[in-house]
């Protein structure tokens, strides 16, 4: 299960796809229909134009073909504006035993790097301390389904561990306009 937000769409709450898989140059993704199913019957919309110009799911998924195969069934979810309540709700219906959740978000933007470096480590501050209305609207492009994971997190009980904090520049170089990373394991 992948969930991110919806760079390009207005949306209220969350929406699957109605197509049957995502193709990458790595082969096909088949969409599982069962938890196409159960999300829709959660609330969520199921509708392809959320998905259609959308870039945080589909980078995932070379990813996931590389480790697990295409055989490994997917849903993608595209978060909008949504309460974290909602969102950890949503997340403790679908995620169970079996099913691996990927949330995809940028953090800080656009800011010099050593701006960037601060910005992100007060994020990943409340992210690791399970504080979902602590990151702010700003903080993270992806920010209602970062926060429903977190708080679904925190009702879990479920630890998160920060793994790493990047920038664009740890890769491009141009220190003066980054993007920020992280990575961070839930369980």
């Amino acid at each position: 299960m992948l969930i991110g937000p919806a760079h390009f769409c207005r949306l209220q709450g969350a929406a699957v796809p109605a197509a049957a898989g995502w193709r990458t140059p790595l082969g096909l993704v088949g969409i599982d229909p069962d938890l196409v199913h159960r999300a829709r019957s959660l609330g969520a919309l199921v509708d392809d134009e959320p998905h259609a110009s959308e870039h945080a799911l589909e980078v995932q998924l070379p990813f996931i073909q590389s480790v697990l195969g295409n055989d490994v069934p997917i849903l993608p979810v595209a978060v909008g504006v949504a309460d974290a309540t909602w969102v950890a709700n949503f997340l403790s219906a679908l995620v169970e035993p079996g099913v691996l959740l990927v949330v995809s978000t940028d953090l800080s933007h656009y800011h010099p790097h050593k701006t960037a470096t601060r910005l992100d480590q007060r994020t990943a501050a409340t992210i690791t301390a399970r504080d979902a209305n602590a990151i702010g609207l700003k903080d993270v492009c992806g920010v209602f389904a970062l926060r429903g994971a977190v708080e679904w997190s925190r009702c879990a009980n479920l630890a998160v561990r920060l793994l790493d904090l990047r920038t664009s520049a740890d890769t491009a170089g141009d220190a003066s306009r980054v993007v920020g990373y992280g990575a961070f394991a839930i369980g």
